[in-house]
């Protein structure tokens, strides 16, 4: 009898086990990273209605619902192409056509600097970054830092752990406040005299991946532990970059305010923020802003550019000392993005963290913690680390 008790008691166990066996290993099969820019390059296109075709939405999109209105994704399996479909709503209604990876690109690394030629046409367009090895034989996970090595975070988080560091020179892509169809881009490209600088630059940092990929025997980066950072405009940057090429494992997305991770419709309900008919037209398509008095009817927002990240690694910092950043409308596009990464089961690889009490782009000591275990976790694949950040004071709204 004490036999059959264990035997059932064993029985019992087990089934209570299941779930859990089974959300483990489906979360072992999402990947953290892709060797592929764009996965879902061979998906079908997305049907883009013209603006008075446009329904309005509210409260926010549904980053779940194909484009066509046919249903909702339920399987893993089916994101690649709902991804891809986000992707072409944003570049059709918001920053214009990233190009494709051109055929012709060289690369190479001397001194310290990695030199990137892209021809196009006939016509050459050259990167260079300076990059940053620590001692030893590597291969080396990297950050790629927007204007400098780590972009706006401290140096120290990265070089303590042996991260190499990669600077992106934006400029040599698209400048600040671009003109449009005289850019460095344009010389490849004269045609997309219309698109935005977030396509360009989010371009830009392809080709840096690109060129690591061709010196790989020449610099020990591991390129599977890829990540990007910016802060403010270069905040915005970063999550771009990180949206749009899938080989980037981590994304760090430091105060990128409107136009980043801040929900559109949500900004529109707010005070002196960033909002669409704000934001910099150098930035944006032109063709955006005839949405600035119509939010509603824009047919994504910004807590789906967030979800074009997923399954990968997503950290986003906000400082809701300075207005304009808009952090509650910030807040709740996060918490709506998150629940992309809670359906696929890996939830800890997003995360937010919300903190008052410091300089713009200054990351705070509070903030350290935070921004290790991401990097921890998902450049050095300490597992033990703590992702599961969600800090904000914004207790009190829906």
């Amino acid at each position: 009898m004490q036999q059959m008790n264990r035997f059932i008691h064993s029985i019992i166990f087990l089934f209570l086990l299941i779930p859990f066996l089974i959300v483990d290993l489906y979360c072992q099969q999402v990947p953290l990273v892709y060797t592929l820019e764009n996965t879902g390059a061979n998906c079908a296109a997305p049907v883009l209605p013209t603006f008075n075709e446009l329904p309005t939405i509210r409260p926010l999109t549904d980053p779940f619902e194909w484009s066509d209105g046919s249903g909702r994704v339920t399987y893993f399996e089916d994101w690649q192409c709902r991804r891809a479909e986000i992707k072409a709503e944003i570049e059709h209604y918001e920053i214009g056509k990233k190009p494709t990876r051109p055929d012709d690109i060289t690369a190479s690394f001397e001194n310290d600097t990695l030199t990137v030629n892209v021809t196009v046409n006939g016509n050459t367009l050259t990167l260079t970054s300076v990059i940053k090895l620590p001692e030893g034989d590597g291969p080396f996970p990297a950050v790629i830092g927007i204007g400098r090595g780590t972009g706006s975070l401290p140096a120290s988080i990265f070089n303590d752990r042996n991260i190499a560091t990669i600077s992106y020179n934006f400029g040599q892509v698209m400048a600040h406040t671009q003109t449009r169809g005289k850019e460095p881009i344009n010389k490849l490209y004269p045609d997309l005299t219309n698109i935005g600088a977030y396509s360009a630059w989010s371009w830009g940092v392809s080709r840096i991946i690109d060129g690591l990929e061709l010196v790989a025997k020449d610099v020990n980066i591991d390129l599977k532990h890829l990540a990007i950072t910016g802060c403010s405009f270069a905040g915005k940057m970063a999550l771009f970059a990180g949206a749009f090429d899938e080989r980037i494992a981590l994304t760090i997305a430091q105060e990128p305010g409107g136009g980043g991770a801040a929900a559109w419709r949500v900004s529109q309900t707010l005070g002196n923020v960033e909002t669409l008919g704000s934001t910099s037209r150098a930035w944006f398509m032109e063709d955006m802003f005839q949405f600035a008095n119509a939010v509603p009817k824009l047919p994504l927002d910004h807590h789906e550019l967030m979800a074009m990240v997923a399954p990968r690694a997503l950290l986003v910092l906000g400082n809701p000392d300075y207005e304009w950043l808009a952090e509650e409308s910030g807040y709740v596009s996060c918490r709506a993005a998150h629940e992309v990464w809670k359906a696929f089961g890996v939830p800890d690889r997003f995360g937010f963290s919300i903190v008052a009490g410091h300089p713009h782009c200054a990351l705070p000591e509070s903030q350290y913690p935070e921004v290790e275990a991401f990097v921890d976790k998902f450049l050095l694949g300490k597992t033990t680390a703590n992702t599961d950040v969600q800090v904000h004071p914004f207790e009190d709204v829906d």
